[in-house]
Order: structure tokens, then C-alpha cells, then sequence
């Protein structure tokens, strides 16, 4: 697969996460993504005032420190597969 990924982009975002392939950090974005698109969509079903969202989540809970601690998968090194 061929793609064309703004080099300054993606330098940046390893930089910030700590990554250490453009793989990596192209799967972290597909994926956080992915997650962020998932939550506008379960919010927008659901009818929870902003206060009760804030209440419900620990204050000393790093969600960004759990994302970068994550281990990326480990491929087989075949192309195409999966």
C-alpha cells in the first residue's frame, strides 16, 4: 500500500506519543479515530447532562498515559494478511 502522509504531521504526532514507527503512529491515529468517532456516537444517542459525565470520571485517571503505555500489535511480516 502506498500512502502519501504529511512528513512534518507525522513527526510531530511520534514525537508527542512517543512512538517509535510511522506504522505505529498510523495505526495509533486510525485508531484513536476510530475511538473519538465511536463516542460522538454513542454521546449523541444518549441524553446525560455534561455534569453527569463529569462526575462519573476519576479526576487522577491519565488516559493518554494508558494510550502510549499500550503495546501495538506485532505483525507476522506477510503482506496482505489479516
Amino acid at each position: 500500500m502506498t500512502m502519501f502522509i504529511n512528513e512534518g504531521l507525522l513527526a510531530r504526532v511520534m514525537k508527542l506519543t512517543g512512538l517509535k514507527t510511522k506504522t505505529q503512529t498510523v495505526e495509533f491515529a486510525l485508531r484513536e479515530t476510530e475511538r473519538k468517532a465511536r463516542l460522538t456516537k454513542f454521546l449523541g444517542e444518549r441524553k446525560i447532562a455534561a455534569s453527569e459525565w463529569k462526575e462519573s470520571i476519576d479526576p487522577a485517571y491519565d488516559l493518554n498515559r494508558l494510550r502510549v503505555a499500550e503495546k501495538p500489535p506485532r505483525y507476522s511480516g506477510k503482506r496482505g494478511a489479516g
